[in-house]
């Protein structure tokens, strides 16, 4: 299988244009044309990961955090990142990176954190906006069907759960054909009348090229008339951190130290309990503090995530529980979640998880 089938599978699932703006995800090093039968998947790529990659054989390296995060201006190994890049490319290795553009997506970093901590009724806890188009566009009767169809295989009408999701009006629809035009239906110089259906569907923003392709190729007429309008609805399913409930109320103690058990880790800094209990927790993979005054929003009790700063804490400010469990404690099964969306869509090549720890923080 080439690197660039992997590649599509996984910006189909989650599009390098849901990133964040400040990101570098995508193919770092190597050339997506080239065939691959082992693939490593670690959580940050280092010169530890290329050298594992090497004994293991593997051509290509996923990995959640982008190796190069600034450009680089030499490359010449003063550092670890262009000793990692180096090396990589001394050896024939691809570099692919998946990070916020997975972060964002609804079954991707968080959708893992909240499965190991075991909750249910999960959501996003800061839906993005400015994500969504409506696309309508006008289609024979006796080809809706078809145009329809060939809109929703390219990625349109998908709500959540749902999918083909669209709406239909009958009308009519008017034209005259010029010297030029080669009409389906009609003749040159004479104004034709056709009943027409008025087609309309919800579409991601990174879908709706590929839809709007595919909604022309599908489309009897030599022009077919068409509009977009962009939605100022936020997508629930897209977007930062998440939250959910536990199947049972645990006492505010006992759940730290089960998530202290479940994620290994070191430390847990928090704030002080504001509750003997906990029953809705809201959660960001990474660092989230971002997120705080969306998780006190959500009625949650706590908010876990990494990479608290010491101010940050105050902004608790007696209205949740902050628990700071680790940058890395709280993504390290994002590459589990990784391997697991692979091997369910392909057969085709062996892939392996790392074994290098990749966490740079000591506990003392």
């Amino acid at each position: 299988m080439k690197i660039k089938e992997i590649i599509n599978y996984l910006e189909s699932l989650a599009p390098i244009s849901s990133q964040e703006s400040y990101d570098n995800s995508g193919l770092i090093v190597g050339d997506a044309n080239v065939e691959v039968s082992k693939v490593l998947i670690s959580l940050d790529c280092i010169e530890a990961t290329v050298d594992e990659a090497i004994a293991r054989k593997c051509e290509l390296i996923i990995a959640h955090h982008p190796i190069v995060f600034k450009g680089l201006k030499r490359l010449n190994g003063a550092n670890y990142i262009e000793r990692t890049v180096i090396k990589a490319i001394k050896n024939d290795i691809a570099i692919y990176a998946i990070h916020t553009n997975l972060d964002n997506y609804r079954f991707g970093v968080n959708y893992e954190i909240g499965k190991r901590i075991g909750l249910n009724n999960v959501r996003v806890l800061q839906p993005k906006n400015e994500v969504l188009s409506k696309l309508i566009c006008y289609i024979p009767e006796d080809h809706k069907e078809k145009v329809s169809q060939a809109m929703f295989e390219a990625g349109a009408g998908k709500i959540g759960d749902y999918d083909e999701c669209g709406f239909s009006t009958s009308g009519e629809g008017s034209f005259r054909p010029n010297e030029a035009a080669k009409p389906f239906i009609g003749s040159s110089g004479e104004q034709s009348k056709v009943k027409e259906a008025k087609f309309e569907v919800v579409c991601s923003n990174h879908a709706i090229n590929n839809v709007v392709g595919a909604m022309i190729s599908a489309h009897p007429y030599e022009e077919v008339a068409y509009e977009i309008f962009p939605m100022l609805n936020s997508n629930p399913y897209e977007g930062s951190g998440m939250v959910g409930e536990l199947e049972k109320p645990m006492k505010s103690e006992k759940f730290l130290e089960y998530i202290k058990t479940t994620f290994n880790c070191g430390a847990i800094r928090h704030t002080d309990f504001t509750t003997e209990y906990i029953e809705k927790v809201a959660y960001c993979g990474g660092a989230g503090s971002f997120l705080l005054g969306a998780a006190k929003r959500s009625g949650a009790d706590i908010f876990i995530t990494g990479d608290f700063k010491y101010h940050e804490f105050f902004d608790a400010d007696g209205g949740i529980i902050i628990a700071d469990i680790g940058h890395f404690e709280s993504e390290q099964y994002t590459s589990h979640r990784l391997a697991q969306i692979l091997t369910e869509k392909f057969a085709t090549f062996a892939v392996h998880l790392t074994e290098v720890n990749t966490n740079p923080i000591n506990y003392f």
